[in-house]
């Protein structure tokens, strides 16, 4: 079994479609439209990707469908919020087989745990078809990031958090995720983003963009928050026997005050086109080319997320692709 990089082909994608209000008081509607422009720009890109939209219940449904294109399908499942790369289930693929990986989640170490969101995978999983296999220790999708030849990268702020696994040591931790995903070199990076609430997720940081090859961003600004974690980053990366290219950093950002995480990093690669979030600021252009020229066979689009990232994250983070066999 081998966990395919992100730009290897996907049969299908699903997205998490926004619509508790009590997880979104703020820029909801606004967070269904990024979503559903997302879901029509993977959709609309020529040979296919099957784009599954899911909505936690009938109203959010009825919404989805009057904003998505008519190529979208809408497919209700409870769950308690949209980051579907983390409590969706990772796929392996062996030849024409394949296998549903369905971690432990504890709401990203108890600070937000919500019905459904300990069992959507789980469900997901069913719907396809694909044999399932359960494991008992927590691990969210965006805390990983591999290359599909033997790659993989995390923070260990993340994974070897005791509000995940009490008791998993570095060696442990390891050891399961090589099994799991077939691993030959795991490259541990030390934190992720300051005010990331997922407690440091790879996938706001660090970024696989090619064989053996990572992107992590670089501060242009004195005032980058996120300056020496970057560096930091990009110093183990290249220890652990990486090529790392940098990409612009949003630099500083705020909301109503606070740093928020926000990241060019939670880019999602589909079949077509790559989708990198956009916050308005004077790096957006400059991101989106320095990308482009990572994938150059590929449409290179920025899309809005200013709202999506009042919920914590972006496209990277509410979407789980099922690999082609």
């Amino acid at each position: 079994m081998r966990w395919p990089a992100e730009w290897e082909p996907h049969e299908a994608v699903w997205i998490g479609f926004p619509g508790n209000p009590r997880e979104w008081p703020e820029q909801l509607a606004e967070a269904q439209r990024e979503v559903a422009a997302f879901a029509n720009a993977i959709c609309d890109a020529g040979d296919g990707e099957r784009v599954m939209l899911v909505c936690r219940d009938q109203h959010d449904a009825d919404q989805a469908a009057v904003l998505a294109d008519d190529l979208v399908e809408i497919l209700v499942e409870p769950f308690g919020d949209i980051w579907l790369r983390d409590t969706g289930p990772i796929i392996t693929v062996a030849g024409s087989d394949r296998r549903a990986h369905d971690f432990r989640f504890n709401g990203w170490g108890r600070k937000f745990e919500m019905a459904g969101d300990q069992d959507i995978g789980l469900r997901l999983a069913a719907l396809t078809g694909i044999d399932i296999l359960s494991h008992d220790w927590v691990l969210e999708g965006g805390a990983i990031d591999g290359d599909g030849a033997g790659n993989l990268v995390t923070t260990e702020q993340c994974v070897l958090n005791p509000n995940r696994n009490s008791d998993l040591a570095k060696d442990q931790a390891s050891k399961y995720l090589r099994q799991a995903f077939n691993i030959a070199n795991i490259c541990w990076l030390g934190d992720g983003l300051i005010a990331d609430h997922t407690d440091g997720h790879v996938d706001n940081l660090a970024r696989f963009v090619a064989e053996g090859q990572i992107a992590i961003p670089e501060a242009s600004d004195a005032d980058d928050p996120n300056h020496d974690i970057f560096d930091g980053a990009a110093r183990r990366a290249t220890a652990g026997g990486l090529d790392v290219v940098r990409i612009p950093s949003v630099g500083k950002y705020e909301i109503d005050g606070s740093i928020a995480p926000a990241s060019y990093m939670n880019f999602y690669i589909g079949n077509n086109v790559v989708a990198v979030p956009q916050y308005r600021v004077k790096s957006d252009g400059a991101a989106v080319a320095a990308i482009a020229k990572l994938f150059p066979n590929q449409k290179v689009m920025g899309l809005p997320s200013k709202a999506l990232l009042h919920g914590g994250g972006s496209f990277h983070c509410i979407s789980q692709q099922i690999p082609r066999r």
